[in-house]
Order: C-alpha cells, then sequence, then structure tokens
C-alpha cells in the first residue's frame, strides 16, 4: 500500500474540494443570507487540512496500484461528506446536529437526495446552493469513477462489457489516460448541465432554480430547493424538461463520450443495455398509467404526465417529486421503489444495480430453462449476438449475491432499531439504490427515524454508490496485509 501517493490525493482533492465552498460563500454575500461565516470558516478547516497531508508528501511520484485505487476510491466519498458537512454543523439555520449534516452530506455527494431536512423553501440560499452543488460534484466524482477506475480495478458495471465499449473504457491498469477520459466526460458533464439549465430558465424557473435543479437533474440526486420538489413548480414543460434529462443522464456516459467524438448516435441504439433501460421505462410507465387510470386517481392527460415522470424519476434513482406517490393506491409505490432496484445504465449518474446486470440476470435465467429442454446443447448467454464470457456472469452473480446479502443485513438492523417493516424495507431499498425518497415515516424525510438508523443508511448510500465490493473488500484483512 502506498499511502505517500495516497495521501498526496487525498491533500489535493481535499483542496479542491474546499476551494468549491467559496462559490455558496458568494451566493451567501449575494442574497445577504448570513450564512457566510459558516462557508469561511469551512474552506478554512478543509483546505487546511488537505494542505497539512499533502505537504509532507508532495514530491511523490509513482503509478497507482490496485490497492492504492479501492483505497482512494472509498475516501472519496467518506472524507468528503464529513468535511462536507461542515457548514451544514455550523450554520444556523436549519440547525443539524453532526448526525444529521453527516447524513445530508453524504446523501448529497451519492446523489441519494435523502434528506433530514424540512421547510426548505425558509432555508438560506447559500445553504440551498450548497446542497444541490454536493449532489453535482458528486455527480461527475461518479461518472469518472464509474468509466474510468472501477473498470481499471477489476469491479463496476462498465467492467462487465468494457472490451465491447468504444470509448475510453479499455485501459487495464491506472495511467494518466484517466485524466484525459476525465476532462471528456466533465465536458460532456457540463454540457448537459448547461443545457438543462438554460431549458429550465427558459420555461418559467428563477436563474437560482434552474441552476440548483439543472445540478440535481443531471446528477440524477433529486435533491431539490422546495419542500414540494418539482411539484412546486406547476409547470407542464419543467416536467418534461426533467424527463427528457433525467433519462438521458441515465444513460452510459462512454456512449454520450462517443457521440460528442464521433457526431453520431447510432451506438445508442446499438447498445443492448440502453435498449433494455429504455424498454425497462416503457414498461414500467405503461403499467403506471393504466393503473391511475383504472383507478380514477388522475386524469388521462395528469396520469400520462404525472405518471411518466414519476416513472423516469424513480426508475432512474433521482427522487424528484411532482406528486406524493407513497400515496397512490394499490401496488403502485412499491412497484415504483422495485424498479429503482434496476437503476441506470453503468457508467451513468444512476444508482441501482444498473441495467446491465439485471439484463444479464434475466438472459441467463432465459438461458437455463432453454438448457433444461435441450441439455446436450451449448447455449451461451449473448449480447448483441456476442457470447458473454463466463467470468463475466460470475462477476454479476457475485454482484447480485452480495447486494443480497447486504440488503439483508442493513434491513436487520433497521428492523432492530424498532423501525416498522415496510419504512426499514423502503429506506434500505432508497438509500442502497441511491434513490432518496421511500416509503413509511421515510416518504417525506428522515429526519423523524434514530441516530443509529441514519449512520447504518449512511454506511448503505456509501456501500450503494461504491457498487458494495469497493468498500466490502476494504473491510478484509487479506486487502491490508503486505
Amino acid at each position: 500500500m502506498q499511502f505517500s501517493i495516497i495521501s498526496r490525493i487525498l491533500g489535493i482533492l481535499l483542496m479542491l474540494f474546499s476551494i468549491t465552498m467559496l462559490v455558496p460563500l458568494f451566493v451567501s454575500f449575494f442574497y445577504h443570507d448570513n450564512a457566510h461565516m459558516a462557508f469561511i470558516i469551512s474552506f478554512v478547516i478543509a483546505f487546511t487540512s488537505g494542505l497539512a497531508i499533502w505537504l509532507p508528501v508532495r514530491q511523490e511520484r509513482h503509478d497507482l496500484r490496485h490497492r492504492d485505487g479501492f483505497l482512494i476510491t472509498a475516501l472519496f466519498w467518506l472524507v468528503l461528506g464529513l468535511y462536507g458537512a461542515i457548514p451544514l454543523v455550523l450554520v444556523e439555520t436549519p440547525n443539524l446536529s453532526f448526525t444529521n449534516a453527516v447524513f445530508e452530506s453524504v446523501s448529497g455527494l451519492t446523489t441519494t437526495g435523502a434528506t433530514v431536512i424540512s421547510g426548505l423553501d425558509a432555508l438560506p440560499r447559500s445553504i440551498l446552493y450548497y446542497r444541490q452543488q454536493l449532489q453535482w460534484l458528486g455527480g461527475i466524482g461518479i461518472i469518472v469513477i464509474a468509466v474510468a477506475i472501477l473498470p481499471m480495478l477489476g469491479i463496476g458495471g462498465m467492467q462487465l462489457y468494457r472490451a465491447e465499449t468504444p470509448g475510453p473504457v479499455k485501459d487495464n491498469k491506472l495511467t494518466p489516460r484517466i485524466t484525459e477520459t476525465a476532462k471528456w466526460l466533465f465536458f460532456i458533464y457540463s454540457m448537459l448541465t448547461t443545457a438543462c439549465a438554460l431549458s429550465y430558465w427558459a420555461a418559467g424557473m428563477s436563474l437560482f432554480d434552474a441552476i440548483t435543479h439543472s445540478f440535481s437533474t443531471v446528477a440524477i440526486g433529486g435533491f431539490s430547493t422546495h419542500d414540494a420538489s418539482m411539484g412546486y413548480f406547476d409547470n407542464p414543460l419543467i416536467m418534461m424538461i426533467a424527463i427528457v434529462f433525467m433519462f438521458v443522464s441515465g444513460i452510459n456516459f462512454a456512449l454520450h463520450y462517443v457521440a460528442w467524438r464521433n457526431i453520431k448516435i447510432w451506438h445508442y441504439f446499438a447498445d443492448s443495455e440502453t435498449t433494455f433501460y429504455f424498454f425497462m421505462m416503457l414498461l414500467c410507465g405503461t403499467a403506471t398509467f393504466i393503473a391511475l387510470i383504472i383507478t380514477d386517481t388522475l386524469s388521462f392527460s395528469d396520469a400520462l404526465l404525472h405518471g411518466t415522470f414519476q416513472v423516469v424519476s424513480i426508475a432512474t434513482t433521482t427522487g424528484f417529486a411532482t406528486q406524493d406517490f407513497a400515496h397512490w393506491p394499490n401496488f403502485l409505490p412499491y412497484w415504483l421503489i422495485f424498479f429503482g432496484f434496476i437503476g441506470g445504465c453503468a457508467g451513468s449518474t444512476g444508482g441501482g444495480m444498473k441495467a446491465i446486470r439485471v439484463l444479464l440476470i434475466f438472459k441467463q435465467g432465459v438461458h437455463e430453462i432453454r438448457q433444461l429442454i435441450h441439455p446436450n446443447a451449448t447455449i451461451p448467454v449473448k449480447l448483441k449476438k456476442h457470447p458473454v464470457s463466463n467470468r463475466v456472469m460470475i462477476a454479476v452473480w457475485s454482484f447480485f449475491s452480495a447486494y443480497v446479502f447486504v440488503f439483508m443485513g442493513i434491513l436487520m438492523l433497521l428492523l432492530m432499531t424498532g423501525m416498522d417493516y415496510l419504512t426499514a424495507f423502503s429506506a434500505t431499498a432508497a438509500t442502497i439504490n441511491n434513490l432518496g425518497p421511500g416509503l413509511g415515516e421515510v416518504a417525506a424525510h428522515y429526519n423523524n427515524i434514530g441516530d443509529f438508523a441514519k449512520w447504518v443508511l449512511c454506511f448503505s448510500m456509501l456501500l450503494g454508490r461504491l457498487e458494495i465490493f469497493t468498500l466490502l473488500v476494504l473491510l478484509t484483512p487479506e486487502f491490508w496485509r503486505q
């Protein structure tokens, strides 16, 4: 383990993160909301800490090894989650405890969107902006790590079909090429955010709301500056814009990279995961629309608009709301939550198990049925006529088994706190899938649950964002042996 290199990168990371706190500081000065001291102190603490970590090892220059990559990837969210909580602790409104501040910070950076805050409309503008900025920073961090780093460590959804994916996902070791990849991904991410903000502004949002909501839309985070979320605007055009950008942000950013470099879009239609992702959205949306009409919950036009919005929001694990879907009739709340398990595509800002894994599990099930009918035949699992290797299928099932056991463990811990089953199940699903809103006591916010449960759910959010194995591997004794 090269702790000097890890310290150097972590120090740089903290200093860069501290600089981002200057933006909400300027917002505080602009709106005169009296929250500026919280950001000044936070900047000093974060920058000084980063400088102290970086200075002793600033001359170290070595290539990163696999173990270093695992630790840095985990520290990215763990350390920034803790330092990101400092302004939320220091500011007078909303007067959060340390636990609540860490929960809010981790939720923002992992783009989960679960919140412990109510009364958003009365918060200082700088705090509202800061929450949205956390999600935006977490979103670009997710993309770079998911597309450029996790595949090189041998894990993550992108690893499953790296050889078949055009673009920047081909290297087997951590090299300076990550810098080039990150630059292009950041550019595409920024362009999508800008386009989303301008669209919201043109549709009727204030400039402040347009910018902040574009952050959480493209990051698939779900934080809003209003308690009523997107329902606050009551604007069909804004909802349709959100649907488009949530859907696009849930697609593999490596495909966006290729589209930008080659000025072509044909590869979207040729990609098995994107096709499956679209089909699942269509299936979920159609069933939701029919259920809303049959139960007379909404009119035809409202069912089409609100139903589609909630399906895309929940299925991409964004978590925006235009209506209280937790009180929709029959199976609909559970239906939407279960589609959140699928989530977005690998290499996107979406959470969940990732569409590529669910697609391969489905294909494996079909394969086993066919193999029973033709026991002597050799029937490979295929993606677009290309056989999928046994190594990839083993990786998929390993992830799924770990996911199930981790889910059960977190669920049991929450039930041990006295939480009812509906709340515990939905809170686990909402955090491990980086979805945000749940059912029961956590349908609106997470403030009413105990501190121990919040720390468990922070761990759950990190597990979901780090694709489980990245964090679990740090808990094994073998990882720390020389």
